[in-house]
């Protein structure tokens, strides 16, 4: 799963809509997909 990003309210996801405002959502900053793979790797 890829930590996702909503461009309009700058909240996080991981749906391809934001649970928030309902748009679209985009592939949040690669630092952030590293730490969400690490966490993953670790459990």
């Amino acid at each position: 799963m890829k930590l996702k990003k909503c461009s309009s309210c700058k909240t996080y996801t991981q749906k391809a809509t934001c649970p928030n405002c309902k748009e679209k959502t985009k592939d949040a900053h690669h630092k952030y997909l590293k730490l969400k793979s690490a966490e993953q790797s670790l459990s």
